[in-house]
């Protein structure tokens, strides 16, 4: 971690973090408020996370993510932008929404460029296996979506395979969708791009 990583998170995830506890949390409770509520799984370093929560002040943000330097650097955002609306858990995903996720409590459920593991024997490792995708679909509301972005066209395949086996979720779009308006375009993403490497965003909604 640098030192500004290292001290936001020391001072900051006491105001913003929620501790890992197994009981459903009451997002009314932690935000103080009525709102939409969007769950991120690994935020990395955040600086996804804080735009799209700038630019929605009307929802809720709750993102989960292990690595202390992304989480003191999403704390520090957190700071520099008064961002209210944003709140943190550094812990295990698998463990949070199990434990800590009500049943039909999420507006939608991000997930953008995880790990996609591309050794064949690392596969098992991949976040997004069909137990985990029906646990997420579960937390959805009616109408709540699961909005995954990889720019691995095997995993992106992979992924559109998982969710579209998934009795509870159905597709936005015939394939693969378009990126969303919601979804800001990484300086990674514009440098691969540039490269001619892709993205796939893959976009389901609970029915």
């Amino acid at each position: 971690m640098s030192r500004a990583q290292k001290l936001a998170h020391d001072e900051l995830l006491p105001v913003y973090g929620i501790p890992f506890a197994k009981g459903l949390l009451d997002f009314e409770q932690v935000f103080r408020r009525h709102a939409p509520t969007i769950l991120e799984i690994g935020f990395g370093m955040g600086e996804t996370t804080a735009r799209i929560a700038a630019q929605h002040p009307e929802s809720n943000f709750v993102g989960i993510e292990v690595h202390s330097p992304g989480v003191g650097s999403l704390l520090k955002q957190i700071a520099e932008q008064e961002l209210t609306n944003v709140r943190i858990i550094q812990h295990d995903a698998v463990e949070v929404v199990r434990d800590m996720i009500a049943p039909e409590s999420l507006h939608g459920i991000h997930v953008f460029f995880p790990d996609p593991w591309p050794k064949k024997r690392h596969h098992k490792r991949r976040l997004l296996q069909p137990d985990f995708v029906s646990a997420l679909s579960q937390r959805l509301e009616r109408g709540g979506y699961l909005h995954v972005a990889t720019d691995w066209q095997e995993y992106a395949e992979h992924i559109l395979e998982v969710l579209t086996a998934e009795p509870a979720l159905e597709n936005s779009a015939p394939h693969f969708a378009p990126r969303p308006a919601h979804r800001p375009q990484t300086k990674f993403e514009t440098r691969g791009l540039r490269l001619g490497h892709g993205v796939w965003d893959v976009i389901f909604r609970r029915r």
